[in-house]
């Protein structure tokens, strides 16, 4: 996370009201705005295979996945994310227009600029979610899926697939294979 586009702090109506005015994304916490950065095309990639492959996994059920350009509030912590991929299987996000509230399932594409934000402080917001299942990370340049699943108690149980030749995602009862996460990623061309 960079800093703070704005020095004049907004309220989550003023911050969706001014971003439906720009042409880049934001992100929004506790009444701060921060610019989304490009992304490395491999980390395009990544999303979008995971994207794809929960697209076809979820067609007629009542889920829908949602790729980087759709919002996700967590109104306890006064915040607006956007996710890299998310799935919500609720009724009234399904009806939702501007940003999604109980997704059971995000996950993050790690990038050097982002991971710390995405391991702590973007994580402690979004345990806040009554809804969310599993929180996943993903480590391209280790090949790495990190599966957090919520147990009873609001206990978070880490699942490492690492080496593994698929990983599975209980929250939708799909078993990814780790050649179609990683599919159209060649090492040799990744840099950080």
């Amino acid at each position: 996370m960079g800093l703070p586009l704005s020095q004049t702090p907004f309220d989550a109506d003023a911050y969706l009201a001014w971003e439906a005015g720009q042409v880049e994304k934001s992100e929004y916490v506790a009444g701060e705005v921060f610019a989304m950065v490009g992304v490395r095309r491999v980390h395009a990639t990544v999303a979008l295979n995971i994207g794809a492959a929960l697209r076809e996994h979820l067609r007629g059920s009542p889920c829908l996945p949602f790729i980087a350009d759709m919002k996700l509030r967590v109104a306890s912590a006064d915040a607006f994310f956007y996710p890299d991929v998310m799935v919500t299987c609720d009724e009234r996000d399904r009806r939702a227009d501007l940003f999604v509230e109980q997704p059971q399932l995000i996950v993050e594409v790690l990038s050097d600029s982002t991971a710390a934000y995405d391991r702590g402080a973007k994580f402690v917001a979004y345990r806040q979610i009554a809804a969310l299942q599993e929180y996943v990370l993903i480590d391209i340049d280790a090949r790495r899926i990190e599966v957090f699943r919520r147990q009873p108690g609001n206990e978070w149980l880490l699942h490492d697939y690492a080496g593994e030749p698929a990983c599975h995602l209980e929250s939708v009862q799909l078993t990814l294979p780790m050649e179609t996460v990683f599919e159209d990623v060649d090492t040799g061309e990744i840099q950080t």
